[in-house]
């Protein structure tokens, strides 16, 4: 038996679109459980991520990027947001190196440091691999100037790359390191209390925003009808049928994603079967169809039912 305290608590990771949130939550916690995409606004659900071990319990959540909103759900996400923040131990404030400090970083950090109940803040200089020892050297520099000119103070720098897998392990230690004393909250073992249907859909929906132009990505969703054994397969080869259904918001939209005599949504079809497959570890057959809900990002009877 250790006499070492165990250390549990919860974290989330904030910072502009694309600057490498999901893809480090992704590698602390060892699978694929958040959705990653060069498009702003994809995180739409606060993710959970458990990284489990001798030392303590984080509990990573995956929330969706502070915006300015233009519908309903974009307010919604914004609450959902904030309401992580007040509640988390600590903030690692994702600062991609291969990008200079601008106004986003500032105004993100701001708000954070506004908190009556304001949590840890870690610096993380994300994606190192991109750049040289240098540039890493600079952006360390330009980090600690941002903490001055806000008034606020890093618990701890940490340069990685969560592509390369570089210095993650620290992430993790530093986090777990700044967590309060406190019992394990989830089972060993088990890495997002996230139910499968709500992971599938965002597997779905992963592989519908690739290619995508600008102003579609907001408008889709993914929903699960239903999943189901199919019946005659033996037990040792069983396969899963899943149908869902991607919705969008207008009858062009609906044809952008079916594509020409449905090259696309099998595009989609295949790409989504791969990651869900690998998700479960069994076979699937992923039957999509695409729906229209006009406008569903500002009307509310479509928001709740849409789960938001």
């Amino acid at each position: 038996m250790t006499d070492q305290p165990f250390h549990s608590g919860f974290a989330c990771f904030v910072g502009r679109p694309n600057a490498g949130k999901s893809t480090l939550t992704n590698a602390l916690v060892g699978q694929k459980i958040a959705i990653a995409s060069s498009k702003p606004q994809t995180t739409r659900h606060a993710v959970r991520g458990i990284v489990t071990c001798d030392s303590g319990q984080l509990v990573l959540i995956d929330t969706p990027g502070l915006h300015r909103p233009r519908t309903l759900l974009g307010e919604r996400l914004n609450e959902m947001v904030r309401e992580t923040w007040s509640e988390v131990d600590v903030v690692g404030v994702c600062l991609p190196c291969d990008q200079r400090i601008g106004p986003g970083d500032r105004y993100i950090v701001s708000q954070i440091a506004e908190l009556s109940n304001r949590p840890l803040l870690v610096a993380l200089a994300t994606k190192t691999d991109l750049v040289s020892k240098e540039r890493v050297l600079s952006h360390l520099v330009d980090i600690s100037a941002l903490a001055d000119e806000l008034g606020i103070q890093w618990a701890e720098v940490v340069p990685c790359s969560a592509l390369n897998n570089d210095q993650v392990d620290t992430v993790r230690d530093v986090l777990l390191r700044l967590l309060p004393e406190g019992p394990m909250y989830y089972p060993d073992g088990e890495v997002t209390d996230e139910p499968e249907e709500t992971l599938i859909a965002e597997l779905i929906r992963e592989a519908a925003l690739e290619g995508v132009r600008d102003e579609l990505p907001h408008s889709i969703a993914v929903v699960i009808d239903e999943i189901l054994p199919r019946p005659d397969r033996p037990e040792d080869k069983p396969l899963l049928d899943v149908f869902a259904s991607i919705v969008v918001e207008r009858d062009s939209q609906k044809g952008i994603i079916i594509g020409h005599k449905g090259s696309r949504l099998r595009e989609i079809g295949t790409a989504a079967r791969l990651q869900i497959n690998r998700l479960l570890g069994t076979p699937v057959h992923l039957s999509l169809h695409v729906k229209v809900l006009r406008e569903w990002q500002r009307d509310t009877k479509y928001l709740n039912r849409l789960g938001f």
